[in-house]
């Protein structure tokens, strides 16, 4: 009898021991004479139960973990039924059963590399009616979907594409920005190395809208194993007909090539990127042009983040009309949230926007891990805004938190205990945009620098110093060239704001 055997090889699931805990299941299926077939699948997201181990039965897959590989002979000799690490049916763990899983449909469900198994679990059926319709028609279901760019600036996508579709040139380009570089931020990574045919699917659609025959997916340095999977799975889809001169024998050209870039925060704006991408020093553009005009080698593009490109397919497939359904105001359809930090239950959460961010923290994320009192969540990556307790009635959604001087961003939320101490937060901040800055710009490039020194002279009890750092924010939020350093106050005012017994505190220590 055989047997189908899950272990995640998402890099989160590797970190904890996952090729360990394959090599022990295929390790105790042979010496026990079994027909095993250990499938090496994306992660279901919930990472404090990585690796989390599944075995295909009669009712579904039932869940074990998290799984060490001194207990895989253990489970071999339970039949893979009660033991201590049971978890029941994996969708039915509450965590993930109340989820709304558009985007992330597949991922940790499917063998990442097979088109076959993607083709088997709903995909391509975007692409092949996306095949069916004109360009024009394409964007336009797009923009009715109300999809904005998931990589932080929440720009509509659609008017993106129409920018570039009407722009009159010999060659176009798709650019996937898959460089994620904010804190608490992994759902770029985790689809890539989940489900790479759908960021894939949604770029050749993409292409297909707007005229492109090219598309380049720009990864981080830092994310070998996405690197790996994307390349594998480029390669696949060339091999079977999906990419190539005729993309599923439609006559549609579109070819894809990974690249890897250099450890660059500021890479992930995209302008520095496109600049990466030529082979130049990552630096910001100055704009315009827009580089839906003038952007990979001075030619039109589409730069989109990987979460925008693979959540066109599950609309396309759907309709606009149903993937507008979902959210609130204009934040419309699922955002995957990315829960880290001082958390009980960290991973990946995707939900329809408008979700409180009480409700985030407190009953999906269950609280800190060590069990103090939450004193703030960051939402939006290293360059978010400090949320306090009293703005916990917040519903996610880009408008919404902009109304209270935060940013969704990449929706990644790093939650932090009573014990956190908030200038040493701002000095943070202000310090990683010093070493992060492109210097391209005099805000960013000074302005950083003396963030920190003022922040320092606030700790040493400088009365004259919190006037200076306000004013200091204010030149570089509007004086940036781009969100880098345009973005950075925001961490450091609200810590101000929500946090001032954290200022005080430092002046009547150094009295």
């Amino acid at each position: 009898m055989s047997m189908k055997i899950y272990v995640p090889r998402d890099a989160a699931a590797k970190a904890l021991g996952a090729d360990e805990v394959a090599a022990a299941v295929k390790a105790e299926a042979a010496k026990r004479g079994m027909d095993v077939t250990v499938v090496r699948n994306g992660s279901r997201g919930m990472v404090w139960l990585e690796p989390l181990v599944e075995v295909e039965g009669a009712a579904g897959r039932m869940g074990f973990g998290p799984v060490d590989a001194a207990d895989v002979a253990g489970l071999f000799e339970a039949g893979f039924g009660a033991h201590r690490l049971a978890l029941g049916l994996t969708e039915e763990i509450p965590f993930f059963k109340s989820q709304t899983r558009l985007t992330f449909q597949r991922c940790g469900v499917i063998d990442p590399l097979s088109l076959g198994d993607y083709e088997a679990h709903g995909g391509l059926v975007g692409l092949r009616r996306a095949l069916e319709m004109t360009g024009p028609q394409i964007v336009a279901e797009v923009t009715e979907s109300g999809l904005r760019g998931r990589g932080g600036a929440g720009f509509p996508t659609g008017i993106k594409w129409k920018t570039v579709a009407d722009a009159k040139a010999d060659q176009k380009y798709i650019v996937v920005n898959a460089d994620e570089g904010d804190s608490a931020t992994f759902a770029d990574r985790m689809i890539m190395e989940g489900d790479p045919f759908t960021l894939i699917e949604g770029m050749i659609i993409a292409g297909i809208a707007v005229g492109a025959t090219k598309g380049y997916v720009y990864i981080r340095s830092e994310y070998p194993d996405a690197v790996e999977v994307m390349h594998r799975a480029v390669n696949n889809g060339r091999a079977l007909g999906l990419l190539g001169a005729s993309v599923l024998g439609s006559g549609h050209v579109f070819d894809v090539e990974v690249r890897v870039g250099a450890g660059a925060y500021v890479c992930g704006e995209e302008t520095s990127l496109l600049n990466s991408l030529e082979g130049k020093r990552g630096v910001v553009r100055a704009k315009p042009p827009l580089p839906a005009l003038q952007g990979f080698l001075g030619k039109p593009t589409v730069v989109n983040n990987v979460i925008s490109l693979a959540t066109v397919p599950v609309i396309m497939e759907k309709g606009a009309a149903f993937y507008k359904d979902f959210g609130l105001g204009r934040s419309r359809g699922t955002i995957p949230l990315q829960i880290a930090g001082n958390v009980k239950f960290g991973g990946l959460y995707e939900t329809a926007f408008g979700l409180t961010l009480g409700d985030i923290v407190d009953k999906i994320g269950g609280g800190t891990a060590s069990g103090r009192p939450v004193k703030a969540v960051q939402v939006g990556g290293p360059l978010g805004a400090y949320f306090p307790r009293a703005l916990f009635d917040t519903p996610f959604g880009y408008e919404e938190f902009a109304g209270k001087d935060g940013l969704v961003g990449h929706a990644g939320l790093t939650v932090f205990d009573d014990t956190a101490d908030m200038l040493k937060m701002a000095r943070f901040a202000m310090e990683f945009c010093a070493i992060e800055s492109c210097g391209k710009c005099t805000p960013c490039r000074i302005g950083a620098v003396r963030g920190v020194e003022t922040v320092d002279r606030i700790a040493a009890g400088d009365p004259s110093a919190m006037p200076v750092l306000k004013d200091l924010c204010n030149t570089m939020k509007f004086g940036s060239l781009c969100a880098l350093g345009g973005f950075t106050p925001y961490p450091v005012m609200s810590a101000v704001t929500h946090f001032p017994d954290d200022f005080a505190r430092s002046k009547e220590a150094a009295e």
